[in-house]
């Protein structure tokens, strides 16, 4: 049964095929999509045969492919090994796209993700072509139902020439209600967001659409790319306990609440492991504002323990998607599904005194994250919405393994190769060692606290090498470094294989 619901729009259901002959060489595209949650599934690929047939032809065919942050196989795999993508913005995480970005062949603007749909908005990257945007369903009255991600879907629709709609079935119907659709005023007019607590409505549950705009609706059946989360392990229990334990520190001192501040989790294994130690802890009527609700907090919503989630989209696993489709009715009276540039805005995440937990590549002695660069140049991801939350936030955490390849490489290093979050910002690192409160301490007092807490033993007596030779040599004592072997651990690795000295 058609999920279009308005005849005009059934005037435009055309192929995927048929749709991307609206998309020319150099347009700029607005696709939806944010960590393998509602994407289109049937134009990208279709446009990606447009282009491969542009190239077999001898003609040049390249995008700016913009979103709301990472998609799937479908949209950044398939375009990108065409080669045909010339700028990427504002988040990844596609292998083959991956390549791209670091083989030079497609440019990569990593933004920080409340400020990339302003920055649309504002015309910082020019005029947008083309939006295309999957949606549940499309009402009587003209309206669309959002899927599984808003992401910066309300600014393309808003921004871009043409419109293109993924009417996709397989998204749940009951997803309707879920969505809290607001759009933020740019200065010189801009106005306070009016949230001030975490499942606080302020918006619309549907997008508008301008008919006259839409040139192509697409009709699908596809289903999310979702990817099982690994096992637990001891070290991401370990992370998860201590995490727990510092919380419960907290509360104790009288910092936090009983209940805790609203949560923030970042994407991945780990930070799905620190959700699902919540599950055996103490604290009761949890609340969230994050970017993503992950399996784990799905099980806390499931066990009474969280009793609002507000997030940008989902990023299940296969199983705990089926459990949201058949359950969303149930779901959306917990969760409420916002566009980025609110579940990541700067504003709120202040007022609400946000708890921030993200994953990193590697912090240093004296509390500076990368979360984005392998070995100070090979793009990995992007720091996609971290910033927003770390710089913002009541606390900020950090958490990451002591160490990674099997011990050849340290995640706590004398001075990162790429800076994303400086000491400014990062309260609080944790790894399966232990616990760093960087709160309160200079930069000498903080490396003695990494040290002693959460580097790997291996790695220890090195650091500590590294910090008596920097407190001889260096030229102040404040933030003492030695920048002939700052990074020669970052060195030893690319020429051995190992951080480890012969």
């Amino acid at each position: 049964m058609s999920r279009i619901n308005s005849a005009k729009f059934r005037s435009k259901v055309m192929s995927a095929e048929q749709a991307a002959e609206f998309v020319s060489n150099g347009d700029r595209i607005g696709f939806a999509g944010f960590t393998g949650a509602g994407y289109p599934k049937a134009f990208p690929v279709a446009l990606a045969d447009r282009i491969n047939a542009a190239k077999a032809r001898g003609e040049e065919f390249r995008i700016v492919a913009l979103t709301g942050a990472s998609t799937a196989p479908e949209l950044d795999g398939a375009l990108a090994a065409t080669d045909g993508i010339s700028m990427r913005v504002p988040y990844q995480s596609d292998p083959i796209m991956r390549k791209k970005i670091n083989a030079g062949i497609s440019e990569y603007s990593d933004v920080h993700l409340s400020h990339s749909g302003p920055q649309v908005r504002n015309g910082f990257w020019g005029d947008l072509d083309v939006a295309v945007i999957e949606v549940t369903a499309i009402t009587a009255d003209g309206r669309a139902v959002p899927s599984s991600s808003v992401g910066n879907n309300n600014v393309y629709l808003e921004k871009a020439k043409k419109i293109i709609l993924e009417v996709n079935s397989w998204q749940s119907a009951d997803l309707e209600g879920m969505h809290d659709i607001y759009s933020v005023a740019q200065p010189p007019n801009a106005l306070a967001i009016p949230i001030t607590e975490a499942g606080q409505r302020i918006g619309s549950t549907t997008y508008p659409i301008d008919f006259d705009r839409v040139v192509a609706v697409i009709e699908t059946d596809a289903e999310d790319r979702n990817t099982p989360f690994k096992p637990l392990d001891d070290d991401s229990l370990a992370i998860a306990g201590y995490f727990i334990d510092f919380l419960t520190n907290e509360v104790k001192q009288g910092r936090m609440p009983k209940n805790l501040l609203p949560l923030q989790s970042g994407v991945g294994n780990i930070a799905n492991a620190v959700l699902a130690g919540l599950l055996s802890s103490p604290f009761e009527q949890l609340t969230s504002y994050t970017e993503v609700i992950q399996d784990g907090m799905v099980d806390l919503i499931d066990s009474g323990k969280l009793k609002v989630a507000s997030a940008t989209a989902f990023s299940l696993s296969p199983d705990a998607a089926v459990r949201m489709n058949n359950n969303a009715a149930e779901y959306r009276k917990r969760i409420v599904m916002r566009p980025q540039e609110v579940s990541n805005n700067p504003e709120v995440i202040r007022r609400l005194g946000v708890v921030s937990c993200n994953g990193m590549i590697e912090a240093d002695i004296y509390g500076n994250v990368n979360s984005t660069h392998v070995m100070g140049s090979r793009m990995q991801n992007g720091i996609g919405g971290s910033g927003d939350f770390t710089r913002n936030a009541y606390i900020s955490c950090f958490v990451t393994p002591s160490i990674a390849k099997n011990g050849d490489i340290s995640c706590i290093v004398p001075m990162v190769s790429h800076h994303d979050h400086t000491e400014h910002d990062v309260s609080v690192i944790i790894t399966e060692q232990g616990v760093a409160d960087l709160r309160g301490l200079s930069p000498k007092q903080r490396a003695k606290v990494v040290i002693a807490n959460v580097v790997h033993p291996d790695y220890r007596p090195l650091l500590q090498d590294y910090v008596d030779l920097a407190g001889k040599v260096a030229n102040g004592q404040h933030t003492p470094h030695d920048l002939a072997t700052a990074h020669s651990w970052h060195r030893r690795f690319l020429a051995t294989k190992t951080m480890k000295p012969a």
